[in-house]
């Protein structure tokens, strides 16, 4: 036998054990063996009867639990083995926590110690109330977003989305009391970081491991982190090769954007928000890597998070509003709608691995088919690659009299926080035309702008 998770072995006793109890406490209960040395031979103890006393009272005073000493023999030496249940609540001995983590015994500080408390308690770090929080320091924009995104999923009720912002943070379970709860700031607060450090989106592109291109920092409501994210990962960071089916455009990247957006969605939702740790994605000429600061749940491992398994959300506040959104699933089903996506599109499944400090995702890319001179473009972090130089990213060639006001329309409902300037090099016209275009296309309802000018995003009104 090997100490392992539940047990632990002392040739001796001393006072500092103590710790390892309440580390057995804390976590799934075990069992400390006195006079036992570390190749797992009884050696016996010669004051166990003093100790089978002593113990259990030190045990109470000094961690306000009760444990079972067991006096036992073996081959005329005589040994203790002290019983310790899993607790309920956090143990805690002389303001110090410990948990049981394989054979060792850790301390628990700073975030993890606010996770391992909010847990015991039965909560979740979403959940705490956040004072200073207000509902009229929320977003109307945010709730816009969201009433749209649920609408389209079908998922809250028609009478639910036409109530107030008030109501429907009731209907969210975004409140404790008189107060609004942390999930309530990254959902629909326009800057959550006032309230939740590192609450962004860092992404970033590599020639090398040390050799940063450049990088953009995505701020604002988790809604609008998504959209703006997966905007620049295929407009500005990702290569993709374009072609022609007749006068229709198609674009093929080395990832499934599918696969890269619901791993995105998972990394937001799942963040452990409480280490102040942005989600950062890392784009290399041949890999692209998204990591989020967040833990599996208990017992879990990688082949288990791959097979079939149900939904434990870590931030379930946050979950619940995206599944409303119908931005994800509420049966546990990310990595099977990942993996569905890459085979549709051909390119293999992301490796996955975790560790204590979170959960990193890496995405290998297909090989991009050839480019025929003349008939497509390719597009590529920073600058333009092929036969025409200085050529546009994805501008289309040839003129396009009379559909251009539906060609901005399409080119919105894909890139929704493209400025006038973008649009017009995606399409291949000059900026007066496209905002003459905008400009009827508002007129008659066909599109309006949310938010700011700079930071707000486009919306296709789709008209029977």
């Amino acid at each position: 036998m090997k100490e392992h998770q539940q047990e632990e072995w002392k040739e001796s006793w001393r006072d500092e054990y103590i710790k390892w109890i309440s580390a057995f406490a804390n976590s799934q209960g075990g069992r400390l063996v006195i006079g036992k040395n570390d190749r797992g031979q009884i050696i016996g103890i010669e004051d166990a009867k003093r100790l089978l006393e002593e113990i259990p009272n030190k045990v109470r005073d000094m961690l306000g639990i009760m444990v079972a000493v067991n006096l036992k023999t073996k081959a005329g030496r005589d040994y203790l083995e002290i019983e310790v249940d899993a607790y309920p609540c956090p143990v805690s001995c002389k303001g110090q926590y410990f948990i049981r983590s394989g054979s060792t015994k850790q301390e628990l500080k700073g975030a993890a110690l606010d996770r391992f408390i909010l847990r015991k308690q039965g909560l979740h770090w979403d959940a705490v109330p956040a004072p200073g929080l207000s509902l009229r320091s929320l977003s109307s924009d945010a709730f816009g977003y969201f009433r749209r995104q649920a609408t389209r999923s079908g998922r809250l009720s028609n009478e639910a989305l036409r109530d107030n912002n008030e109501a429907l943070i009731d209907k969210l379970r975004l409140r404790e009391g008189k107060y609004l709860k942390r999930a309530a700031a990254l959902l629909f607060h326009a800057d959550p970081e006032v309230f939740v450090s590192g609450a962004s989106i860092k992404i970033g592109y590599f020639r090398t491991d040390s050799d940063l291109v450049f990088h953009d920092i995505i701020q604002g409501n988790l809604f609008i982190q998504v959209e703006k994210t997966m905007d620049l990962l295929l407009t500005k960071y990702m290569e993709a090769a374009i072609r022609y089916e007749g006068i229709q455009r198609v674009e093929e990247y080395p990832y499934a954007p599918g696969a890269l957006r619901e791993a995105l969605l998972n990394a937001v939702a799942h963040k452990d928000y409480g280490s102040s740790n942005p989600i950062q994605i890392s784009v290399h000429p041949n890999r692209l890597y998204i990591w989020n600061a967040g833990q599996l749940p208990d017992g879990w491992t990688i082949e288990r998070l791959k097979q079939k398994h149900p939904s434990i959300p870590y931030n379930p506040a946050i979950a619940n509003a995206f599944f409303f959104a119908g931005l994800i699933e509420a049966w546990g089903r990310g990595i099977e709608k990942i993996t569905a996506a890459c085979e549709t599109a051909g390119v293999p499944m992301p490796a996955f691995s975790h560790d204590e400090t979170g959960l990193m995702v890496e995405f290998t890319p297909k090989p991009l088919p050839a480019i025929e001179s003349g008939e497509s473009g390719q597009k590529t972090p920073g600058k333009t690659l092929g036969k025409t130089p200085g050529k546009t990213p994805g501008k289309m060639s040839g003129k396009m009299s009379g559909k251009t006001p539906q060609v901005i329309l399409r080119t919105l409902k894909e890139f929704p926080h493209a400025s006038i300037p973008e649009i017009a090099k995606k399409i291949g016209k000059s900026t007066s035309a496209i905002e003459r275009a905008i400009r009827k296309l508002r007129n008659t309802g066909c599109l309006t702008r949310i938010g700011p000018d700079k930071g707000g995003r486009w919306e296709v009104i789709d008209k029977p």
